[in-house]
Formats: C-alpha cells, sequence, structure tokens
C-alpha cells in the first residue's frame, strides 16, 4: 500500500515585527493583558499589497528545495486557507502558475485552522488511490486584511506618529482587541510523495465538523446570503472581521482536541508516550496547555511557536513541521502526531511517521 511521506517543508514569516507594546499604542491594551489571555509576544504583518499566494509561493519554492523534487514532478496542489487573494479564483491554480507547474489538478479548501489536517487527508488519498505521487500541500493567511484599523492607526502602529487616535478610533480598535491581537501573516508549504516503505508516512487521520454552533466563530458579513454579499453598512458594522465566543471555543477545543488524539492513539495501538512530537493548532497558548496536561505529554514532546507568531491559522501545523525538522526535533521514523480545532466547527488528528 502507497504511504504519503512528508519528504520537504518551507515556511514564509511576513516581514513587520508587531510586539504587543505596538498594539498598546491604538487600543486598550498591555504586554501583560496578551500574553496572560493568549500566550502571543509578537506577531507579523506582510507589506500592504502582499498577497496569500505570495507566501505561499516562498513557502512551497523552500518545500521543493528541501525534498529535492523538480517543479515538472509535481502532479497535485492543495491550498488551505480562509484569506483568499480575492474572491475568485482560489489560490491553488494562482500558486500553479506563479510556480511554474505544468497544468495538474489544484484544490482550494476552506477549513479554516484544521485546514492543513483536512488539506493533508485529500492529499492522502489521492495517493493513496493512485491519482498522484507527488503533492504539493501549502497552508497561508494573510490575517492583516482583517484588521479595523484605519490609516491613523497603522501610522501610529509603525510609530510613525504619536498623537493619540480620535476617540472613535480607539474605542473601534479596543472593541476588537481580543480577535486582533491573536492573528499574525505567515505560509507554509510541504511536500508529499508517494512511497511504499510502511515504516514512514501517514498513518492515519481523525476528522470532524459540527456547524450546529457556526456562528460562535465565524465572520458574520460579505456572504452570499446577503444582497448584496457586501455593502457600506456591513464594513460600519464590523461584520468583515470575525467574531468569537472566546468561552466557547476554549471549552469545545480543549475537549475536542484531547478526543481526537485519545481516539486516533487508541485506534493504533498507541499511547500519548509512544510520541516523538505533537504539532498543535497555535491558536491559543492557554488551549494547548489544557490539552497537554489532560494527555499527560511531557514538555519536551510538545513544541509551541504562538509566543513568536500568534495564529496563523492553516499556516500553524506546517509551521511548526518546518521549524521543528530544520532544528532536528523530528527525524525519520519519529511518530507525530498533529491536532487542530477550528471554525465550522472542524477538528481533528493525524498521525504521521516521519
Amino acid at each position: 500500500m502507497l504511504r504519503s511521506v512528508i519528504a520537504g517543508s518551507g515556511s514564509a514569516i511576513a516581514p513587520h515585527r508587531v510586539t504587543n507594546d505596538m498594539l498598546a499604542r491604538i487600543m486598550d491594551t498591555s504586554d501583560a493583558w496578551i500574553r496572560e489571555r493568549t500566550g502571543v509576544e509578537t506577531r507579523y504583518y506582510v507589506e500592504p499589497g502582499t498577497r496569500t499566494t505570495d507566501l505561499g509561493v516562498i513557502a512551497a519554492e523552500r518545500a521543493l528545495e528541501m525534498a529535492g523534487v523538480a517543479r515538472e514532478d509535481i502532479d497535485l496542489v492543495v491550498f488551505a486557507t480562509m484569506t483568499p487573494d480575492q474572491y475568485f479564483p482560489g489560490c491553488g491554480g494562482l500558486l500553479q502558475s506563479r510556480l511554474g507547474l505544468r497544468p495538474v489538478p489544484a484544490f482550494d479548501i476552506r477549513q479554516q485552522c484544521s485546514g492543513f489536517l483536512y488539506g493533508l487527508q485529500l492529499v492522502d488519498a489521492h495517493i493513496r488511490a493512485g491519482l498522484a505521487r507527488t503533492a504539493l500541500l501549502v497552508g497561508a493567511e494573510i490575517h492583516s486584511g482583517f484588521m479595523p484599523w484605519g490609516p491613523g492607526s497603522w501610522a501610529r502602529l509603525a510609530g510613525d506618529v504619536e498623537a493619540p487616535l480620535e476617540p472613535g478610533e480607539w474605542e473601534t480598535t479596543t472593541s476588537v482587541r481580543h480577535l486582533t491581537v491573536l492573528f499574525g501573516d505567515a505560509g507554509g508549504a510541504v511536500v508529499i510523495t508517494a512511497a511504499d516503505d510502511g515504516s514512514r508516512g501517514v498513518v492515519d487521520q481523525a476528522l470532524y465538523a459540527d456547524g450546529t454552533d457556526a456562528a460562535k466563530l465565524c465572520v458574520p458579513g460579505n456572504g452570499f446570503a446577503r444582497r448584496p454579499y457586501v455593502d457600506p453598512e456591513q464594513i460600519r458594522r464590523l461584520e468583515h472581521v470575525p467574531v468569537m465566543d472566546g468561552r466557547y471555543v476554549f471549552k469545545m477545543a480543549t475537549t475536542r482536541m484531547t478526543e481526537a488524539a485519545r481516539a486516533l492513539l487508541e485506534r493504533n495501538g498507541l499511547t500519548p508516550g509512544d510520541l516523538k512530537l505533537v504539532l498543535m493548532h497555535q491558536a491559543n497558548l492557554r488551549i494547548n496547555e489544557f490539552v497537554q496536561r489532560s494527555l499527560g505529554l511531557s514538555d519536551a514532546q510538545v513544541c509551541h511557536n504562538i509566543q513568536r507568531y500568534g495564529n496563523t491559522t492553516a499556516a500553524t501545523v506546517p509551521l511548526l513541521w518546518d521549524e521543528c525538522v530544520r532544528g532536528g526535533r523530528i527525524e525519520p521514523g519519529d511518530a507525530v502526531l498533529m491536532v487542530a480545532f477550528g471554525a465550522g466547527m472542524t477538528w481533528g488528528a493525524t498521525l504521521v511517521r516521519a
């Protein structure tokens, strides 16, 4: 039976480092407030005009280089993002063109924070079915486009002006601080190849979705339930910005991620102690610490980078994988569990032998 092996990985980090103290220039927050609730210390933003596909291309090029795979060998592209360059077409075909790949199937998927795991299952299914042998899976996001900040806020954030914000603008930025402090811009990519070596590759996956409480974490506006799908009133009401019931999401994420991990390990005759590493979606450090305790994982088995990058949604898991591989924390044959929870609601776990 063919197995899907991650042969190479790459990352793309936006150029502008934004600290918590910088955010405190434009909203009622502080470094201590953000760290205590989220664990985030810094995040990175792109230059205006940068596209999600731009980050995907950089990450993909680095993944191809690590894998030693020629571009003409890629026969499948999957792009996971909730922040596409435009409403349509999707980023997958744009990435194919930008990389100079031959015409191949290109999927765009929108499972938000679970997007990379869903993409990995899609690639694995193609490889096991013999429909692909060398695939490129990308997760990339530009969340800074969600920020409802005017020119004055951006200028003050960058330190270009010192004048206080107008009261109305300060109130607006503060009203969504529980969301905006979380997110950063980044891209991650992996090259996945078919192999008949049963000792390596994707072992098993367990993915789930339940839309019952989708309104607890969503973007309420800019959709085709409206006519027109976007208008000035929606923007004024900030309906283009995500809304989140933080307590609900915390409870669901800690519960569902733990359940998925345990179920997958049990199905494969493993215990948490058999794992080299667990790579969790980096939404909130407090969520991941809770899951770590629930599963009884040691600090050596868990790695985090939300402190540096914030929540980069579909990019968090491939970004973690790439850092761990390049840092020597993942070696061939290691048992690695990936776990995620995201809007939808979607969640799941994937077991891989590196």
